[in-house]
Parts: C-alpha cells; structure tokens; sequence
C-alpha cells in the first residue's frame, strides 16, 4: 500500500515537473517572437483599454471644469474630478497638421515633418504613431474622425477599423472611408462619429483596445484645397447640432483684457499687407460667432457622456484610459486676431488636457507642471506596457498622473513654420521658448521684430520688453535656453 502511494507520488512529482519546464520554455520562446507578441501574452487581461478624443481648435478656457463661467460640460468635467486635470498643457507647434502628428509621433514637427497644413498624406502614410505600435503590441485599434494630414481619406498603417473623410469634412451627411468603402451617413458628424466610437467599443474584444476618436468641431466648415489655402468668407461658419442652435442664448461671452486691442509693441503684427485692414477692435471675432463654436461643443459633451456609458455598462470604466484634449488652441480678438492660431501667444499654444484612469490616478488631481501634445504618445505607449522608442522626443505623464514628485521641465520649445494660407502672418514663422515666467519668440523671416514677455507681470502679452534695458538679463537667459533646447532637440535654429 505505501508502495502504491509512494509510486504515486513520484508520478505527481514528475507531472509538476514536467509543467514548470513546459512553462519556463514557453515563457523563454517568447522574446523571439517580439516584444509585441511578448506584451500580448504576458497580460492582454491587465492592460488598460484606450479612449483617445481630440477635439479640433478648442481652447484651454473653453470647459466647465476650467471655470467657463456659462459652458455645461459635466461629462467632460467628470474626467477631470475622478482624474487628473493638467493646468499648463501647450502645443508644440499651435497648428492642425503638425499638432496632430506630434500626438501620434511623440516628435517636434521639425522631427515628424508634418511642418504645415498642406497636403501632407503621403508623407502621414509613413508616421510611426503609437497606434501603430500599440497594434503591433497586441491592441485591437480603431481611428474614427478626422485625420487632416493631407486630402487623402484612405486607411493609415495600423488601424483594424477605419472611419473618416477628406481633408476637414462637413457637418452633414458627411462622405466617410469606411474601412476603404466609400459610405455616406445622413446626420450631424460629431453625432455619427461618436456612434462609430461607441459601436467599435461595444464589439467583443479579445485584445485591448485603442479608440483614437478625432472630431471636425468645432472647427468652422470651410473646404481645405492641397495647399492648404481655404474659403477664408467660410471661416466664421460654426454649425452646432440642430438641437443646441439656441444654447446660450443671449449669454455674455467674456473677454480677456487684450481682446479687441490693436496690439502694441508688436512690429511683426503691425505691418501694412496688402489691402488688409490695422488689427483692433473691427478684426476680433462676433460673439455669435463665438457662441457658434461653443454650440457646436455641445454634441462632443453629449458624446462623452455616451462613451463613459457604453464602457461602465460592458464593465471597462476603471479599465480604460481616457485622454481629452485639443489640436490647439484659437483667437477671439486676443491682440485683433481672429480666426487664427499658429503664432505663440497663450491663446493659441495653450489646450485643455484631462486624463481619468482610477487604477493608476487619483481622482481630482490637478498637475501645473509643463505637458506638451508629445508626451501623450510615450505616455500610453508606457502605459500600455509597449516599448517607447528612442525617437520620441515627448515624456511619459505617467509618474505625474501617479501624483509622484519628480525633477520635470521647467521651460519648453514652440515652433511655427511659415505658411501662405493666411496672408496676415506671412513670414512669421517663428521659433519660441516658454517657461514658469518668461516667453521669448524669435521670427525667423522678419529681423528686429522678436518678442519677450514677462508672463508674471504681464500674463495677457500686451507689453513687449525686447527692448527693454531692465529684461536684458531674462532675455540673454531666454537666448541661451532656446539654443539649449534647439540642441537638444536636434533642430537647425534658422
């Protein structure tokens, strides 16, 4: 009898093993087949799903939870309250195309190439965007909106599912890509592009995954040609849903203090082109036109609120990074500019940025360290468990996001390559360098026109100290800072 049973044992023995070294092989076959496949298999289960929402042209004002004394954004507001909100989040480069690409690369638009708004499709057809890796790592991935890297609506590298449209889109009954398969949806395109987002998250999944939902608004309704150029009598054309064309009637739009100022101090802004008008008071932006692209935020809200649904009903809520942000920022009259982003003024470098992930933030948290549109990239690739490449230029938010004390950078680069869609910034491409107190912007075309702010003293940019003998020595830092940081970045400075 204990014979048996020592004969037994032995076989238990051996079968356990016989499993450890099944195992252990197993587990050291897995590197030759690539880290991708090596994140899959190790834990599919415990990494994070991934909700991406770009908003086009919002400001970094333009929220509830940023203290909008009128706009309602609960859903919106709610992914600040349980995550974190970023209080000094900025673009790189404040323009549709480069911005975009810079969020998908983690690069400077010197870097990625994505430079302007002109027909860009070919070269974004190469980008290394971390959808794409992440696609790679085992994630099943979705981009459902506007791409506007060129007129070319085809599907990108690194996509299972493919939703979206030419250039800038229209508001209605949209012409979409469907997976390669021309489709035109009747309704308003905020709408269908939050159903499509809602439908990919509710499919069974057996991967994680990745919806990088892009929306039109609130950008005006203008047709975008491949050069870029646009029906600038368009540009103040906002369409809200049908259902919010009244919303806020009658409210107050407020103004910051240099809206509607001609701008002083400001030779770069204050030169004669053409038959255009000085910039003041009669260039700055209607409030009905303001109010028309705050309308139009309305169905984002309605969609956000939809998506936080849809993700706690099939049990993903907490396991779901969720990112909202904007391309860049926009001018209502700041300094007479209107309909306009591109230069380095806060207005326009400054977007709203809110990340709600309960297993790794704490809810209510609120950063005021420097986060710029690159380090979203490197930051959910991390996240995600999936290599971050060398290349990438930005840094993972993921220690702030955990609300740890760590050394973080205290001054930033902005770069702004000149275009010919607008003719009132022609030649103002510019290089610039923002930290906690001072900006300096060198124009890279137009000599003895550079600007320097003190932002303590002066916060609203309305009083140039270039020249200014008592700033010579924040200005010589400023200089030498910006070389730092071209170096670094590996840009020629111009």
């Amino acid at each position: 009898m204990l014979k048996r049973e020592a004969v037994r044992n032995q076989i238990i023995r051996d079968c356990v093993t016989w499993l450890r070294i099944i195992s252990i092989s197993l587990l050291l076959a897995l590197p030759a087949a690539g880290a991708g496949r090596r994140n899959q298999v190790a834990s599919n289960i415990s990494r994070p799903n991934i909700v991406f929402i770009l908003i086009d042209d919002l400001r970094w004002d333009e929220i509830g939870v940023a203290g909008h004394p009128f706009i309602k954004t609960p859903s919106i507001d709610l992914l600040a309250s349980e995550g974190v909100m970023f209080r000094n989040a900025f673009m790189t480069t404040p323009l549709c195309s480069p911005s975009r690409a810079s969020f998908l690369t983690g690069q400077y638009a010197h870097t990625h190439g994505i430079t302007d708004n002109l027909d860009r499709a070919a070269a974004s057809h190469q980008l290394v965007t971390f959808p794409r890796l992440l696609h790679q790592s085992g994630y099943e991935t979705a981009f459902i909106g506007k791409w506007h890297m060129g007129n070319d609506d085809r599907p990108r590298p690194g996509f299972d599912r493919w939703v979206s449209f030419k250039g800038q889109g229209t508001y209605h009954d949209p012409d979409i890509n469907e997976d390669g398969k021309a489709v035109k949806p009747s309704g308003y395109i905020t709408d269908i592009l939050n159903g499509y987002a809602i439908e990919f998250i509710k499919r069974k999944h057996d991967k994680p995954f990745l919806v990088y939902l892009a929306h039109k608004a609130i950008h005006p309704e203008v047709t975008q040609n491949n050069d870029g150029s646009v029906n600038i009598a368009d540009a103040e054309l906002f369409i809200p849903a049908e259902r919010h064309k009244n919303l806020y009637a009658g409210k107050a739009i407020p103004h910051r203090p240099n809206y509607g100022r001609a701008p002083e101090g400001k030779p770069a802004l204050q030169r004669s082109i053409g038959n255009l008008p000085p910039l003041g008071p009669a260039t700055s932006t209607r409030d009905e036109t303001i109010l028309g692209r705050q309308r139009s935020l309305a169905a984002i809200e309605d969609g956000v609120g939809q998506i936080l649904k849809t993700l706690k009903e099939i049990g993903q809520l907490d396991n779901t990074v969720i990112v909202f942000t904007s391309d860049n920022g926009y001018f209502y009259g700041e300094h007479g500019l209107s309909v306009e982003r591109r230069l380095a003024y806060e207005e326009s470098i400054r977007m709203p940025l809110l990340v709600r992930y309960p297993k790794l933030a704490r809810p209510g948290t609120v950063r005021n360290e420097f986060a710029l549109n690159i380090d979203l990239a490197p930051t959910l690739l991390s996240m995600a468990g999936a290599q971050v490449p060398g290349n990438m230029q930005g840094r993972s938010l993921a220690p702030l996001l955990k609300g740890e004390k760590v050394k973080w950078r205290d001054s930033f680069l902005i770069e702004y390559y000149s275009d010919k869609v607008f003719p009132r910034i022609l030649q103002m491409g510019y290089k610039a360098v923002r930290n906690g107190r001072w900006k300096y912007i060198h124009y890279l075309e137009l000599g003895g026109m550079d600007e320097l702010y003190d932002l303590k003293s002066d916060p609203y940019e309305m009083k140039n100290l270039i020249m200014d003998p008592q700033a010579a020595r924040a200005l010589a830092e400023m200089k030498q800072e910006m070389e730092r940081l071209l170096k670094e970045t590996s840009v020629n400075p111009g």
